[in-house]
């Protein structure tokens, strides 16, 4: 998945400016017909209401961009609309400690003014990342388009249209792996998963490979198990990933 550069971030950013805008302009109307009354009952509803003021918009501001992040698959509306989306290093999804270290720095990121800081630190780090992501170790990437290709309005590239992938009914298990290891995967293990097999005919074959390797590295350091003699490590996964969706139905 390429790096999302300055230009596309950019662009999000000032999506979900103009929303968060919106709400705080909302904000604002409703503590501008609320804070009379309460002065007029005590000294005390006015200061709650001039707290409130202040410590709302800054809430609302962490809060849209740390909450999407972490609920939406790395996306806010405006990453959505741009198609960018934020990941961990390793490729995985971000979770709520991710969004909210990254968030919570953008703050240093902005200063003095229009995100200098941030912007200085995405052209000096080879990753494109500002501080925010240099400490929660996330990565800004644009979303993979699914490609349809000549050969069928199914599959992504040339060659994967001439084969027909098994159907999960009709392919035989190829491995019978103990699913007590197996269950100590999760479901971000399987979406690791997924996006490999999703993905791996636009890869080389050494690409491939690699990729495949440091899966099942992982996997097996997970898990305890090997992938027996004679098994590729391909096949291995794809009967892990296999036990992992049955589990999920199960449960």
């Amino acid at each position: 998945m390429p790096l999302a550069g300055l230009g596309s971030r950019f662009a999000a950013l000032l999506v979900d400016y103009l929303i968060w805008l919106v709400v705080i302009i909302a904000f604002v109307i409703v503590i501008a017909l609320v804070d009379p009354s309460l002065s007029q009952f005590s000294k005390i509803g006015e200061k709650w209401a001039t707290a409130i003021s202040i410590a709302v918009p800054f809430l609302i501001y962490w809060g849209y961009f740390t909450l999407f992040e972490a609920f939406w698959n790395g996306r806010t509306p405006g990453k959505r609309v741009v198609k960018i989306r934020v990941i961990q290093r390793s490729g995985r999804g971000i979770g709520l400690f991710e969004s909210m270290t990254r968030n919570f720095l953008r703050i240093v990121d902005q200063f003095p003014g229009i995100y200098a800081v941030g912007v200085i630190t995405m052209f000096l780090s080879k990753e494109h990342q500002r501080l925010g992501d240099l400490a929660a170790g996330t990565l800004v990437v644009h979303e993979r388009e699914h490609l349809t290709s000549a050969s069928s309005a199914t599959t992504r590239t040339f060659t994967a249209g001439m084969f027909e992938a098994p159907t999960p009914s009709s392919r035989a298990r190829a491995l019978d792996l103990p699913t007590s290891q197996v269950h100590r995967l999760d479901a971000a293990d399987l979406e690791v998963l997924e996006g490999f097999f999703a993905r791996r005919l636009d890869f080389t074959m050494q690409t491939r490979e690699r990729l495949a390797d440091r899966i099942a590295t992982v996997v097996r350091i997970k898990t305890d198990l090997q992938v027996p003699p004679g098994v590729s490590t391909e096949t291995f996964l794809e009967e892990v990933a296999s036990q992992l969706r049955d589990l999920a139905r199960i449960a």
